[in-house]
């Protein structure tokens, strides 16, 4: 505990030294003496084994905090010279000395950080006028009582600025800077680097990061709000900001340590299920992971913005909002590039570029991908089908400049813009090739951007019987009839046989289809390719040269763990061992964020102290498949401007014959399809929702309509009876009344796991009376304790989240 107290005299062994260097192993916990040092980050390429802490003679000094005077201003503008946005930081501090205000009149705050009269830091706050808006949109009561604090009492941190020497000062800064300003709450907001929104001084940024915690996301209810009328929420609460990262530092915060990681983690891939598990590892308030890496193809997702690209369908995982509102960015650095190679012996992986990225725990999860069509090479003069067709192989030639795959946002992008520089103004054909949801996306992404649907060819492959890109054959039906209206030529069950008639392909002018009758020949100004989805080739070669376990997926235990106990792997790269006897179900049959999640849990066990050590199952149980609940979603827009939601449960795959489905006349269904205005919801066999599917004209609001899925009729106002009434013609309709936010609001499953804990003992009372009495109890919610136990419940439900429900009356206000 005192260690640090012998640093004085190391100082004093050696006089001309002014710092003080320590090493310690990457993967050893950090002991209390290293609290007081400065950690350099390693760079991300970096194979040395070793962490490097510093600590400065000047450290010694003990720091003293106290309110900012005008005198300070020539040090300060010293401390912060060179520094980015050091102007806006000086123009507060110049408005903090004349009216005690910023210019939108709000109270500032100015406080020095001072060591034997010298200023080593500043530290300028506000008062948060965004309080209603925080608690709305950010999880902050999971760190504090929102009824315990004044709104007075909440600060947000314009600008902090601390020599590097002094960091070990730092929650002792904030702790006076508390006190002194009298607030309990300190708010940080980080903005993505593309928004002038940003404009705090922030140096360094890993100084506040050490002390605060990150605040998640919370999902948001989207309120019918004309509807509503004077019964929606605040205009604070409702009013779109600019999203933001939220980092929180309280009193009570300044005194819990966090535990320091330094393993290095990399995550190979920025899929679902990569992004799901960086979330909840960055997101754990006690621990600090100071490695986490991530290798992209394209770099971060939330470099780009996601509105408005188009071509592809969405899972609705990840947003660009939501990636803004987490705290990636802070804790996360970012490879850009492809992995090339694995080398499990030195713990390393080979970047394109002839970058080396070292692991101490590597997580593969970089998910299937639309692959380079390769041409079958057939010759067209001769008679020929499909069915005689070999199996295509891995393309090698040169990829033509004007065609395009399809798999990320990046893709998309730079598809989008060269169609608009080279395309749309033109007379060529497009053609899009492939048999998935996302080549009816990209038809409706083609028109939008003005492309006259003539010049447009759908070539669709073959598909495997029993597969259809559509849960309803009306739907399917439906999307034809509008690519027909939009004169969209569609063509069926093709494959590629060549590419400008076998000579070299770029640029490319000409394709030609093997079909069940006469070859498809078509002239070809763009080629999009959404076909052959597979392992990336690069990533398949680094996997099977380092000698692991690849059976068409990369091959895995229940534990997420590959043939290297270094190396998991997650997400529809991989498959379960055929140990497991479990060929049907893999990663792929499930929701990827879940995924993700449970990844992340069974890793923190290997790091977080609170967390019981793992524990090998028994036999019995090792060769059992992890299931999941979460439903798998898809949803874009499709041909005839539709907007288009499926979401269902979990499936396995059909290894054997035709999937099931699900018999029209078992679901809730309002609308049709030709109209625009079709919502189907199903129920299983305990009248619990398990699919639904809207395909509407109208956009609609899908966080609402998610929140929907494992909910019980009865939960729905009595879905099941009042449709089959005659009382619902219309889902859209039913689900924009008032009474329909109290579901959708994010604690409602709290709400649920309440009356279930009411209901199971209301259940134990009634089995003991119906034993102990041969008269039959009364049903058991009938008596007056469990009626008063469920409502006293449902009203402190309403009445503590009444900022969110305020349609709802509650008690003493009327």
């Amino acid at each position: 505990m005192r260690s640090v107290d012998f640093i004085p005299y190391i100082f004093n062994h050696f006089p001309d030294a002014d710092f003080c260097i320590i090493t310690v192993p990457a993967l050893s916990p950090e002991f209390l003496l290293l609290q007081s040092f400065l950690r350099v980050p390693p760079r991300v390429t970096s194979l040395l084994p070793l962490e490097l802490y510093v600590f400065h003679r000047a450290g010694l000094r003990n720091v003293k905090v106290r309110p900012a005077v005008a005198a300070d201003r020539p040090a300060v503008s010293d401390l912060v010279k060179g520094l980015r946005l050091n102007e806006l930081l000086l123009q507060d501090l110049d408005c903090f000395y004349e009216t005690r205000r910023d210019p939108d009149g709000v109270a500032l705050q100015a406080f020095v950080a001072q060591a034997q009269s010298q200023v080593v830091g500043i530290l300028i706050v506000r008062d948060e006028q965004d309080i209603e808006y925080i608690r709305a949109h950010y999880n902050i009561e999971n760190f504090i009582y929102f009824s315990h604090h004044r709104y007075e009492e909440h600060a947000q941190i314009r600008h902090f600025v601390l020599k590097p020497f002094f960091q070990h000062f730092t929650k002792q800064v904030f702790k006076e800077v508390l006190r002194l300003a009298h607030k309990s709450c300190l708010f940080h907001r980080i903005y993505a680097s593309d928004h002038s929104q940003e404009n705090s001084c922030v140096h360094h940024l890993d100084f506040v990061l050490n002390c605060a915690v990150p605040v998640r996301p919370r999902r948001q209810i989207i309120y019918p709000l004309e509807e509503l009328g004077i019964n929606a929420p605040s205009r604070q609460i409702t009013e779109n900001q600019t999203a933001f990262g939220l980092y929180l530092i309280s009193r009570k915060l300044t005194m819990e340590p966090k535990v320091t990681i330094n393993a290095r983690i990399v995550v190979v891939g920025a899929s679902d299920t990569g992004l799901s598990l960086l979330e909840v590892l960055c997101s754990c308030p006690h621990l600090r992971f100071n490695n986490l890496s991530l290798v992209s193809t394209h770099g971060f997702p939330s470099d780009y913005n996601h509105e408005d690209v188009g071509f592809l369908s969405t899972s609705h995982a990840y947003s660009s909002r939501d990636l803004a509102q987490l705290p990636l960015h802070s804790y996360v650095s970012v490879v850009t590039g492809k992995m090339l190679g694995i080398n499990r012996k030195s713990k390393h992986i080979r970047v394109s570029g002839g970058r080396k990225v070292p692991y101490d725990h590597l997580v593969l999860c970089t998910g299937l991908q639309y692959q380079v069509p390769c041409p079958t090479g057939v010759d067209l003069s001769q008679p020929v089908t499909i069915k005689q067709l070999q199996p295509q192989s891995r393309y090698t030639g040169p990829v033509p400049s004007n065609l395009f795959t399809l798999n990320d946002l990046s893709d998309c992008i730079a598809a989008r813009r060269w169609l608009c520089a080279n395309f749309v103004e033109l007379e060529d054909n497009a053609v899009v090739y492939g048999n998935s949801i996302d080549v009816f996306t990209t038809i409706e992404t083609l028109l939008c951007l003005g492309i006259q649907g003539n010049r447009i060819h759908l070539v669709l492959p073959p598909l495997k019987p029993g597969d259809s890109c559509f849960s309803d054959s009306a739907l399917e039906k439906a999307v034809a009839m509008a690519m027909n209206k939009a004169k969209v030529q569609v063509h069926h069950n093709c494959l590629l046989a060549q590419m400008n008639d076998g000579a070299h392909p770029d640029p490319l002018t000409s394709v030609s289809f093997t079909t069940e009758a006469e070859p498809l020949h078509l002239q070809c100004g763009v080629f999009i390719n959404l076909s052959n989805k597979g392992v990336d080739y690069d990533a398949f070669k680094s996997i099977n040269n380092s000698f692991m376990v690849f059976d068409s997926r990369l091959v895995i235990n229940a534990t997420f763990h590959t043939s290297d106990s270094a190396i998991c792997g997650a997400g529809p790269l991989t498959k379960f061992s055929r140990c497991y006897y479990a060929d049907e179900w893999s990663h792929a049959n499930y929701n990827s964020k879940e995924v993700g999640r449970d990844l992340a849990a069974a890793l923190l066990p290997l790091f977080d102290p609170t967390l019981e050590p793992v524990v090998e199952p028994p036999p019995e149980q090792d060769r059992l498949v992890p299931l999941y609940k979460k439903p798998k979603i898809q949803g874009g827009k499709l041909p005839g401007g539709y907007n288009y939601l499926h979401v269902t449960k979990p499936s396995a795959t059909n290894l054997t014959g035709p999937a099931v489905k699900i018999l029209q006349d078992s679901g809730i269904t309002t609308g049709r399809v030709e109209t625009g205005n079709y919502f189907c919801i199903h129920l299983d066999c305990n009248e619990v929702v398990e699919a639904l599917t809207c395909f509407s004209l109208k956009p609609f609001p899908v966080s609402n309509y998610l929140s929907l899925y494992g909910k019980h009729q009865q939960l729905l106002g009595q879905l099941y009876n009042l449709y089959h009434q005659g009382l619902i013609p219309d889902l859209y309709s039913f689900f924009r009344q008032s009474w329909c936010s109290a579901i959708f609001h994010d604690r409602f499953s709290d709400f649920e796991q309440e009356l279930q804990q009411i209901s199971s003992t209301a259940d134990e009372e009634w089995s003991q009376q119906a034993m102990d009495s041969d008269v039959p109890p009364q049903d058991r919610f009938q008596d007056a304790q469990s009626q008063a136990a469920l409502r006293s419940s449902a009203v402190k439900y309403l009445t503590y989240n009444r900022n969110l429900l305020p349609m709802f009356a509650y008690p003493g206000q009327l």
